[in-house]
Formats: C-alpha cells, structure tokens, sequence
C-alpha cells in the first residue's frame, strides 16, 4: 500500500488491488481522467456565425456582448476574484464554468458589478439528465431574462431565434438551424466540448410567484433567443495513449463513459486510442445513453460488450453499463468524481474514485483513490494488482514444492527403512525458509512490464495453474528421486563404507538435510519466474529478495558448521558441500528444459472433472 501510494494510488479496501489485477475492462471518465481538465474557449458562434478570434467584441453587437456578459456572470456557480494589489484574475467553480467564465472577462465582464446590477429570481440547477441548467434574474426595469446554458445540440433544439449582428432577434429558419448544427458538429469531431447559451426576456407580471409553478413554467422547450455556442478545448493528457495502449495489450478493454457529445468523445477516444479510426466502421461501439437505457436486458448486455464509447450518458447510464457488464462475467473496474457517480462505483468490482476533482460521497463508494486524476495512475494500479496475484502464487508454487518434497523424502524412507533423514529441528529450519524469509523474498517482487503482456485472470480460472503445477512437479521429483538415491545408496556414492554406521548415516543425512536447503534456496530463483527463461531478469531491483538469500544461505553455512550438537548434524567436507551444491545447480537447467513443455490452458481440475464424467456415464450405459 505504501508502494502503490507512491503511484498515486491511495488504497481504501485491501482485496482492491488483487481484484483490479483481473480486472478485464476499465470504464473512465473523460473529463481529468483522459485530458487536463484544463479548459479554453477557442471557437465560439454568434450573431448567425463563427467569430474568429472567439474574444473579439468587434465582431460583436453591444447589446449580445451585455446579454452574454449578464448570462454569464448569473448563470453560473463559480466565481471571479480580482486581486487589489493587481495580479492574475482568479477563478473558482468547474473546469467549464472557468473557460466560460475566462471567456467572459476577455469579452470584457466585471463580474461583481455584472451580479449587483439584477438580481436572482429563481435558480434551475443543472440536471445531469437533461445536460442544462438556467437562472431567472429580475432587472431594474423589471424586466425578467431567464438564462440558460448547457449541451449545445440540446438547447439549440429549444431556439426558435437568435441575435444577429444588427442586434435584431431573427427567427431561425432550417437553413440558420442546420448551419449551427454543422458547426456543432465540426467542433465535436474536433475534440471540443460544445456548449450553448441562450435567453428569454419575460415581463415580471407574467412570472407566477409559486415555486413549484415557477419551476415547470419555466422550461427550456420554450421559445429561446440563441446568444452563442462555443467550442471548449480540453488537451489529452501527456502519456494517455501509451497508458490506454498497455491496457489493450494486457487485454483490459478500456470504456469512455461521458457526458459530451457522441461526436466529441468520439474525437477524444480517437486522439486517445480507445477508438481505431481503422477498426470496422460497421461494428456499433458507438452509443448515446438515451439509446443504451432504452434496450431491454438482453440486449443492453449484448450491446455493453461492444461499447467503446458513450456519450451524453448520465450517472445511471454508467450504472446500467457496469452492471450489464458484469452480468456477462467482465471484473469491472470504474472511475468516477460526481456524487452521482456513486452507485456505479460501489456496483462495480473496483471503485476508483478521483483524489482531486472527486467528492466526499465518491470517495467513501470507491475502494482506491487516484490522487492524481490521471488515468496513467490507473493502469499502475492494474500493474500492482497483477503484481500481487502473480506474487501470491509464487509463493504457493515455492511453498508446495518444499512441502511435496519434505513430505515425500521422509514418508519414504520412515517407511523403509524406519529412520527419517530430516529430524524435527532441520524441519523448523526449512519451514522458517519456506514460510517468512520465503513470503518476503516471493512476495516483495516489484512490478513488471512483463505481467501487463498477459491476459487478465478470469473469475473462476484456478490460483494454481498448470504452469505451476509443471514446475512444482518437475523440481519436486527431482529433489525426492536425487535424495532419496542419497537416502538408500549414500554410503556407497559418498565412500563412507569404511566409517562407522553411526558416522556414516549422521555424515549422509547431514549433506541430504545440506542439499535440501540449497535446493529450495536455489528454487527460490526459479519460483521469481514461473513462465520465464531469464530467472535472473531485474533480480537487483528487489533488495529484499537478495538479502533473504544471502542470509539463509549464511545461516545455512553456521548451522552445518558450528550448530551440529543442536540440529544433529556433522560437519561437511569441501567436496561434499561442492555435492550439495552442484545438486542444488541442477534445478536452475531442469526448470529452463521444463519450461519448454508445453502445458494445456485447460485447468487441471477440468481433466479430473472429465474422466470422473466420462466413467459415470460408462458405468451408466
């Protein structure tokens, strides 16, 4: 946890980090998950066409520059504070409000006398459904304009008119109407958020005083005057590509979930490699959210596995795609920063919650916190989670190995010849090897590229895979067939026939007990990598691992040489030592030549699964 905290990833609940090792699809916000969340206004609409440059009043009529100016400055939950001293304009609220807002004060905004001048009648906060909200300011000749802004295509389908450059209000004809369409469309496929502001000036006498009343008289679908649309630019962040390309490679399918438009978030799945602008156009990873919640089940889950990108989604889109997703046997990680965001993020397998831009209520949903909001940080979260997994079994593979071969070299030769070879102590001895020095040597290993070239672990695939039970079953026999010859034909290969019987069998089961331990010390290299040649490959980034083994192996050395009255064992000779080890060497070419066997992907288990099956249903005919 302290490791991954360096990462940037703050871990709430510890069994996150293994499960999002399997995790097999990953859907993330747009908004600073995949960009900067560093917004601009760059192309704006006004007056019936582009202005270019977007902040230029001289393209612009009097009366639209002080509608936008009161639009902007009311209808808005941020702020603006000037500093007396001088300085830099500071600016608080969303990354949208603040592009809006920037944009306002290049127009030439003063955002407190703008606010003192009218004054707030009733607020329509935004809706997250409906991708707008407005505000209702009464002026001092009481005169009442409700402002709205909001997703451009949406409120643009509420304008029936707009201001042109002769400050007249001009009823949009279908040639007007498509025109803005077109323009919408050509900023979304240039990656730009596309936003509208719109008016409606109302007499106060026609304005009910209910607030329920106010609340449903007051709907968009009424006649609006078009102010502008503009065009809001937020960057791809750096290394967003290479992160989403090693996911694909790791075969973690990678979801847009937005708010933006389909067209926008096209762009940006493009600019980020979730989208191949090759990939066949006819396959429908494309979909908006209205057009996801309105599929029955069935078909929401056969959609779900073809969905790259999402657009104009809301909160319970994310939710419906999460769960269609896991009912199709997917382990779903999720990122989101919105309190609403909050049922998708406990629904999914791994909650990632952003460390910055995300609320308190996310944050308690999520089971890791990205304190940076980038999504580069997620796919290191994925690093570590396959890094655990891979560790753990590591650590199975090297224990199994141990307890296979100690179990069998003392049942065999209790039962022959009714004396064991390893006496109680030496047993201590190798569990103490096997169980803490061998966790903390196997379980430290640091992440890998290597692990991000595998394909995620399926929920129901088995912790010990046939991989493993290959190179537990190839060491394991080596050290039983190789010790037991020790065992029962050590006085002669030794030349001990001239010793004592006592000499003898306390010098054999001595450098038996010697080359156990060097075995499992030399084993221990080979469980670092169970399905690579190179066992050695970044061995001196874990330093850990190296003074584990250079301790045992000291103890090893003091214990066989000045500890034999305790572990009933005798001094070795140097040839018998270079014996113990030479046996010892040997598993690192046999675990190269075993690893060339190819194994099935089919879990062993199934086999057993298979022929108890097949022999029922012969004795059944």
């Amino acid at each position: 946890m302290r490791k991954m905290m360096a990462d940037k990833a703050l871990v709430r609940r510890l069994s996150a980090c293994e499960t999002m090792g399997s995790a097999t699809t990953i859907c993330s916000d747009k908004t600073g998950t995949l960009t900067l969340n560093q917004m601009t206004v760059v192309v704006a609409y006004a007056c019936g066409r582009k202005v270019d440059p977007p902040d230029s009043n001289s393209q612009l009529s009097t009366s639209l520059i002080s509608l936008l100016i009161e639009g902007i400055a009311q209808n808005s939950n941020g702020s603006v504070y000037v500093p007396e001293a001088g300085g830099d304009v500071e600016l608080s609220g969303s990354p949208t409000e603040k592009a809006i807002l920037q944009w306002g004060i290049k127009l030439g905004m003063d955002f407190e006398a703008v606010r003192s001048k009218s004054a707030i009648i009733h607020v329509f906060p935004f809706n997250s459904e409906k991708k707008r909200g407005g505000v209702a300011v009464k002026l001092p000749d009481s005169e009442v304009h409700i402002h709205w802004k909001g997703a451009a295509e949406i409120v643009l389908a509420s304008c029936t008119k707009y201001l042109d450059a002769n400050d007249q209000v001009v009823a949009m004809d279908e040639d007007k109407k498509m025109y803005f369409r077109k323009a919408i469309e050509d900023m979304a496929a240039g990656s730009l958020r596309c936003i509208a502001i719109a008016y409606r000036p109302y007499d106060i006498n026609d304005i009910p005083l209910d607030e329920e009343q106010l609340t449903k008289w007051a709907l968009p679908e009424d006649e609006l005057i078009l102010l502008a649309i503009v065009g809001i630019k937020d960057p791809c962040r750096p290394g967003v590509k290479d992160a989403v390309k090693l996911c694909q490679n790791a075969g973690v399918k990678v979801r847009m979930v937005t708010g933006d438009n389909l067209q926008t978030a096209k762009a940006i799945a493009l600019e980020c490699g979730i989208l191949d602008p090759e990939s066949d156009a006819a396959v429908p990873n494309l979909i908006e959210g209205k057009a996801f919640r309105s599929l029955t089940d069935a078909e929401r889950e056969e959609a779900a596995e073809k969905i790259s990108v999402m657009g104009r989604s809301s909160p319970n889109d994310k939710l419906l795609l999460v769960q269609a997703l896991r009912k199709r046997g997917h382990v779903v990680a999720v990122t989101g920063d919105g309190t609403n965001d909050a049922p998708a993020l406990h629904e999914a397998d791994i909650g990632l919650a952003m460390g910055i831009q995300g609320t308190e209520v996310a944050k308690e949903s999520s089971d890791i916190i990205i304190l940076d909001d980038n999504f580069a940080s997620v796919v290191k979260v994925v690093r570590w989670g396959r890094s655990v997994y891979a560790n753990i079994q590591k650590f199975i593979q090297f224990q199994l190995t141990v307890n296979v071969a100690a179990l069998i070299i003392n049942v065999v030769a209790a039962v022959s010849s009714g004396d064991v070879p390893l006496n109680a102590v030496q047993l201590l001895w190798v569990n103490l090897i096997m169980d803490t020095l061998g966790a903390l040597a196997l379980a430290t290993e640091p992440p890998t590229d290597h692990l991000m070239h595998r394909h995620p672990v399926g929920r129901r695939e088995p912790l010990i895979t046939n991989i493993m039970w290959r190179n537990l079953l190839i060491q394991a026999g080596y050290q039983v067939s190789i010790l037991l010859v020790l065992n029962f034909r050590g006085r002669s290969l030794l030349n001990l026939e001239l010793d004592s019987k006592d000499h003898a069998n306390k010098v054999k089961n001595t450098l038996i007990f010697n080359a156990f331990v060097l075995c499992q010390i030399f084993n221990e290299f080979n469980a670092r990598k169970p399905d690579e040649f190179n066992v050695f490959k970044g061995i001196t980034k874990n330093r850990l691992f190296m003074g584990i083994v250079g301790l045992t192996l000291v103890l090893q050395v003091i214990i066989i040489e000045f500890l034999g009255k305790f572990t009933s064992t005798v001094r070795l000779n140097w040839k018998q030592w270079i014996i113990s080890i030479v046996i010892a060497f040997i598993s690192w070419p046999l675990a190269v030549v075993g690893k060339l066997i190819p194994v099935s992907k089919t879990p062993i288990h199934v086999y057993f699964a298979r022929i108890f099956c097949h022999r029922r249903r012969s004795r059944g005919s």
